[in-house]
């Protein structure tokens, strides 16, 4: 039982960056297991970074060293921190949640071009 609202996403030129936000409601945050992951049309959904409840992170390979994801509990809150970015990235992103259950939001739409 958990609300999931993305924000932060644009347009942004290749080598820039941008820092994704996913507010969370509803539910105790700190139990839950979170992550973003992305989706371009004709294409795969991708996860591109997970963070435990404990706080462990982890990263696909296309992102690695690019991307980095954190979370506030405090303010209920995941961050994607998106740098270095190039067309290939281009997406919607959706924040998700997992405890069991699994959650996700409504998404943002990041692009990527000059």
């Amino acid at each position: 039982q958990v609300q999931l609202v993305e924000s932060g996403g644009g347009l942004v030129q290749p080598g820039g960056s941008l820092r994704l936000s996913c507010a969370a409601s509803g539910t105790i945050f700190t139990d839950y297991a979170m992550g973003w992951y992305r989706q371009a049309p004709g294409k795969q959904r991708e996860t591109v970074a997970t963070i435990t409840s404990a706080g462990s992170t982890n990263y696909a390979d296309s992102v690695k060293g690019r991307f980095t994801i954190s979370r506030d509990n405090a303010k209920s809150t995941v961050y994607l921190q998106m740098n270095s970015l190039k067309p290939e990235d281009t997406a919607v992103y959706y924040c998700y949640a997992v405890h069991g259950r699994y959650y996700w939001g409504q998404g943002t739409q990041v692009t990527v071009s000059s």
